[in-house]
């Protein structure tokens, strides 16, 4: 028997708490000129989350599918037709050679930040490389989502943790139109994966890790390895068939395999090394290649050469110096800041044995 375990307790709103936060979005003056429409909005609004409509406008799945007469959302059925019409393209040995160009910096001259990042001056670079090349390049501009108005990338809920077929390709969480959950930019971004011969990613470290930007789009990959390309398997989100489908036995489709990857990373102080091997890891595992094999198709060797030369030149560009240099700095500015002893001890052990050092931008 199957065990779903259960226990977290209630998170339905009262109707007052649900208009006070939506109605947040209408904070601006100038909304009280439509104040009798909105409070109709409002209504609507409460029906369609206290019914729990998440998706109204479904039809049935038809043919190719394990149940054609189970209702799927539309959304995903066209995000899914996107997804095949960009297979179709990818493997057109005719079409150029592709390269998905992901900058996956959050900082963008058109918002707070006020100044392009790093991130894009280099992607930049890169993207010329592949241009010149004859290839085509796909600019993948992460910092949309922090300076385009209703850019977004919904956070993923870790249905794999629940049961591998639970999560489906393409995503199928969202849109929640009972929760808000809406306008998804991901439905745009894995058709633009699947249509990649080649993927580089450009990117910043953040407090060691990957930008928030950037770490969104990963998670919401995870349907990309493994996913279940047929809802109708577990109706919906029918968790306890999902567990009994892997338990019985899961093939974990890999979406993505085959397509060749590069990775730059740079940082003004630490991390950028921990980031690349994790971003490297990432790809790998999903079984994306560091190089091209004889095996693979015509397209994706003539893009290697010039995701190799984009990698060079895009590191070139700026100043670079060694992470140790960058250690030292950091920890002799005049702000009376000292590297604590402990990590001091570590930095200096770390110095002596150091066998080949990682390149980072200069400031």
């Amino acid at each position: 028997m199957v065990d779903v375990r259960k226990g977290q307790g209630d998170v339905k709103l009262t109707r007052e708490e649900f208009e006070r936060r939506l109605r947040e979005r209408f904070v601006d003056p100038e909304f009280q000129t439509v104040e009798r429409e909105i409070a109709e909005i409002v209504s609507v609004a409460w029906h369609a989350y206290d019914a729990y409509r998440k998706s109204p406008r479904t039809r049935k799945a038809g043919p190719g599918f394990a149940d054609p007469e189970f209702d799927l959302p539309i959304e995903w059925l066209e995000t899914r037709e996107r997804i095949e019409q960009a297979q179709r393209e990818q493997q057109d040995a005719s079409r150029p050679g592709r390269v998905l160009l992901v900058c996956g910096a959050a900082r963008h001259d058109q918002t707070c930040p006020g100044e392009m990042s790093k991130t894009f001056r280099l992607g930049m670079q890169a993207r010329q490389e592949i241009e010149d090349a004859g290839l085509h390049c796909d600019l993948l501009d992460l910092s949309l989502l922090t300076a385009q108005y209703g850019r977004q990338i919904l956070p993923c809920k870790a249905c794999v943790s629940t049961a591998m077929p639970l999560c489906h390709w393409p995503c199928s969480c969202y849109p929640n139109h009972a929760m808000g959950q809406v306008v998804d930019w991901m439905n745009d971004l894995y058709p633009r994966w699947v249509a990649a011969h080649g993927v580089m990613i450009v990117t910043p470290v953040y407090w060691y890790q990957a930008p928030s930007v950037l770490k969104l789009m990963i998670d919401r990959l995870v349907c990309a390895d493994g996913g279940n390309p047929d809802p109708t398997t577990t109706h919906g989100k029918a968790v306890d068939e999902a567990k009994a489908l892997e338990l019985s036995g899961w093939s974990y489709p890999r979406h993505l395999a085959g397509r060749v990857f590069s990775v730059v990373v740079h940082g003004d102080t630490v991390g950028a090394e921990t980031l690349r091997r994790s971003l490297s890891d990432w790809l790998t595992d999903m079984q994306l290649l560091r190089r091209w094999r004889k095996e693979e198709s015509t397209a994706t060797s003539a893009i290697t050469a010039p995701m190799r030369r984009a990698m060079k030149r895009s590191t070139q560009t700026l100043p670079f110096r060694t992470k140790s240099e960058a250690r030292r700095e950091r920890w002799s500015k005049p702000s009376g800041c000292r590297a604590p002893e402990h990590i001091a001890d570590s930095m200096r052990k770390r110095n002596r044995v150091r066998s080949k050092p990682v390149l980072m931008p200069a400031a």
